[in-house]
């Protein structure tokens, strides 16, 4: 007898439940025709918590890639000034404007989001009001970006279609 015999797989359903104590269930056979997608395998819609997961994960992803890019760049100014100079000539393009945008848009949010995170993870009543929260950091979000995109974007604007 090998130190496996003794196990039993048995195909029953899993149950637990989500933060409100609702009972949530999955079977292990798969049987939920109706969230299976076009290719046979299950559809996963998501839930607003965990579409906040994934944006803080990509925010905080090219927060990085910003400050990396950053480095290098300020660095450059030691190595060759005249380079410096050519890179921060092309950072004063309409489209580099609209990129810095959404590099405020991302740092803002992650950064609320970060918050949020914070208190449901010390907060006794965070898990609790965690869904009230985000939509709490979006609606602020939003309010702060509407003026930052505004004076943002207002560069752009003057340099596509002159000032007044």
């Amino acid at each position: 007898m090998s130190p496996g015999d003794n196990i039993r797989w048995v195909d029953a359903p899993v149950t637990t439940s989500d933060v409100r104590g609702e009972q949530l269930s999955a079977s292990t056979t798969g049987s939920g025709a109706s969230s299976r997608g076009s290719r046979g395998g299950k559809l996963y819609r998501g839930d607003p918590g965990v579409w906040s997961w994934v944006a803080h994960r990509i925010t905080g992803v090219l927060t990085f890639f910003f400050l990396f890019a950053h480095v290098l760049d300020t660095a450059l100014v030691r190595v060759s000034p005249n380079a410096y100079d050519k890179v921060i000539a092309l950072y004063k393009n309409p489209l580099v404007n609209v990129m810095e945008l959404g590099l405020v848009g991302a740092i803002l949010y992650h950064a609320l989001n970060g918050l949020r995170v914070m208190l449901v993870d010390f907060w006794a009543k965070g898990v609790r009001y965690q869904r009230l929260m985000l939509w709490v950091i979006i609606v602020v979000w939003v309010v702060v970006m509407i003026p930052s995109a505004y004076f943002m974007l207002r560069y752009n604007v003057e340099k596509l279609f002159g000032s007044n």
